[in-house]
């Protein structure tokens, strides 16, 4: 391995935005714990380990088998 490497005439992945996406999501406490717990056993970043799981669930089309009481008055109460 050299002690320095010369990047002055790099370029940048012209596919890298189309890779991965940026986004905000919001997970409860115990989530975000069971998925560092599991991450860490395993010896990957907890948000690997999310992408990973999200993706294995779209790409079998899983659906999750729940449903939602109806809100008391309507849309938007």
């Amino acid at each position: 391995m050299k002690k320095e490497y010369d990047f002055s005439k790099a370029r940048r992945n012209p596919y890298a935005k189309r890779l991965k996406r940026q986004v905000t999501i919001r997970l409860d406490a115990a989530t975000i714990s069971y998925f560092k717990d599991l991450a860490a056993t395993i010896g990957i970043p907890y948000q690997t380990l999310i992408n990973l799981y999200l993706r294995d669930c779209a790409t079998s089309r899983r659906q999750l088998a729940m449903s939602w009481p109806p809100r008391k008055g309507g849309v938007g109460a």
